[in-house]
């Protein structure tokens, strides 16, 4: 593992909702304070972490029907924190000379990105905020290794539950479909509540209140709402299901996880 070292300009007192999610998939690249942060939410939203492992999930089989569709080139959006079993490696062991860029806006996350890129010519890390898209769409390392004139694959995988309504997550989809060429594919995931027993209904409004406390902000949407972010895309079978449900060969995966009722996704075709 590449050696890291933590930025001279981070807070180290406040914990960070990138790093609690690679504590939470059992990575190495967390503090101290993220560690208690994400310990303090285990103890009052215990099932709730387990998301984190379905959506990663979701995320490894998106990519492998990304590879099957012919898609060579990937986007991802709010990447967060690199880990095992992330977008190039799953990618480049298809084609080495697949093109993935990541985006995140975290330091440490962008860092440490960096490091693991260092030599690979078709990987790249961009230090953005996602609610900037001309910005991203039209950074040079994007032109380096994207052509938007051929199909794309944007992954935004659990990361608009931290976009607010104010920052209409659903214009933010649009803006980026809209440079996208006929055949690109749209994936998207995110955490609900509205088929859970009330207990773990429970345990989501505590995860919320805790992270608001921590000054992260976590937004949990409806099927209906989320659906309406495909507008002008098709959505690919199965469509807009439960995390582990979503698979194109009809085999559920985790379909026993106690967290399978908290969690959306799907994929949406361009033209």
């Amino acid at each position: 593992m590449t050696s890291f070292e933590p930025r001279s300009d981070l807070d180290l007192n406040v914990p960070s909702a990138a790093r609690a999610y690679d504590y939470f998939l059992g990575g190495a690249h967390n503090f101290a304070v993220d560690r208690a942060f994400a310990d303090q939410v285990l103890q009052i939203a215990p099932s709730v972490p387990a998301v984190t492992l379905l959506n990663r999930a979701f995320l490894r089989r998106v990519v492998r029907y990304c590879l099957d569709q012919g898609i060579r080139q990937f986007l991802d959006l709010g990447s967060g924190i690199p880990t095992v079993g992330n977008v190039h490696e799953i990618a480049q062991q298809v084609d080495p000379a697949a093109r993935v860029v990541y985006v995140d806006y975290e330091p440490v996350a962008y860092a440490h990105a960096k490091q693991l890129l260092s030599g690979n010519p078709f990987a790249a890390i961009i230090q953005a905020d996602i609610r900037e898209p001309r910005q991203i769409l039209d950074h040079p390392e994007t032109k380096r290794l994207i052509d938007f004139s051929e199909p794309v694959a944007v992954l935004m995988v659990g990361v608009l539950l931290f976009i607010s309504d104010d920052d209409r997550p659903g214009d933010l989809v649009a803006a980026y479909r809209e440079r996208l060429a006929p055949g690109s594919l749209v994936a998207l995931s995110h955490i609900a509540s509205e088929l859970a027993p009330p207990e773990l209904q429970a345990e989501v409004a505590r995860l919320v209140q805790a992270y608001a406390a921590a000054d992260e902000y976590v937004y949990v949407r409806t099927h209906q709402e989320i659906l309406a972010w495909f507008d002008g895309m098709t959505l690919v079978e199965p469509g807009l299901v439960c995390l582990p449900d979503w698979s194109t060969d009809g085999r559920p995966e985790d379909e026993d996880s106690v967290a399978r009722p908290l969690g959306y996704g799907g994929v949406g075709r361009v033209g």
